[in-house]
């Protein structure tokens, strides 16, 4: 290879690394749940402070995206936030987790989260999924007047079970939802978490009238009754348990 083709290649390679993902192309999106407790700790005001001062910036500075935060309205665990952080790729994720350890400012912003009378939180746990083909790309929106969200995870029997969810999904109840009026957030399977396995997607309503109204719709809808009919379709036979939350946005969180 001549010098010229050298340093013309030398001078791609951060550009291809930098490159914007394709819309078709799936995003990584790490959810974590941060357990906590009310007490003289002040854990929920600490957190959400370090969320968004520290942890949303420092993902921006790493090439990651803090999509949104929120806080429980109707569940278990209150309080407890839940962040959706998004990352073009594998790699992207891996390469935001080193450049959040070397970075001095998100330091300074852990050792913030720090101070204060005991500890900060209680645990923090994590999943990461993969996006589903029928919406790569998470929405990343604020509505013009406030609205709930509603996180659901879908546990399975198997993973051939689950395999099969999701390719309902992606062949049709994804359109049901969108047909019927119900505003995806994102869809997206567990590949590293607990519960496994297990997929995931949160759905965005006006209020929770809204929501009671859209999923009476969704249950008489003839092509959702048609469809979860079919053989080795029905919730029975490739959903094991269903768990979902309530929640609000935080002040500060990219989707509202």
């Amino acid at each position: 290879m001549h010098r010229r083709e050298i340093l013309l290649a030398g001078l791609g390679a951060p550009l291809l690394m930098n490159a914007q993902p394709s819309a078709s192309a799936p995003s990584y999106l790490e959810i974590r749940f941060w357990r906590m407790h009310n007490t003289a700790e002040n854990q929920p005001k600490r957190v959400g402070e370090y969320l968004e001062h520290g942890f949303a910036p420092a993902l921006e500075r790493a090439g990651a995206t803090l999509a949104g935060a929120f806080g429980i309205v109707i569940g278990p665990g209150s309080p407890m936030y839940v962040t959706v952080a998004q990352f073009a790729s594998l790699a992207a994720f891996e390469q935001a987790g080193e450049k959040l350890r070397s970075d001095a400012e998100h330091a300074r912003s852990l050792e913030s989260l720090d101070q204060g009378t005991g500890v900060p939180f209680v645990r923090v746990d994590s999943s990461l999924l993969r996006s589903f083909e029928v919406m790569p790309q998470p929405d990343i929106s604020k509505a013009d007047k406030p609205r709930i969200f509603e996180l659901r995870c879908y546990e399975s029997q198997s993973f051939r079970t689950l395999a099969r969810k999701v390719k309902m999904f992606n062949d049709s109840e994804a359109g049901i939802f969108k047909r019927l009026g119900f505003r995806p957030v994102f869809f997206g399977e567990t590949i590293a978490g607990a519960a496994q396995p297990n997929l995931m997607y949160m759905l965005s309503y006006d209020d929770l009238a809204a929501r009671d109204k859209l999923w009476g719709a969704f249950g008489s809808d003839p092509a959702w009754k048609k469809l979860s009919h079919e053989p080795g379709l029905s919730d029975a036979e490739i959903v094991e348990n269903i768990n979902n939350l309530i929640l609000s946005p935080l002040s500060f969180s990219n989707i509202r």
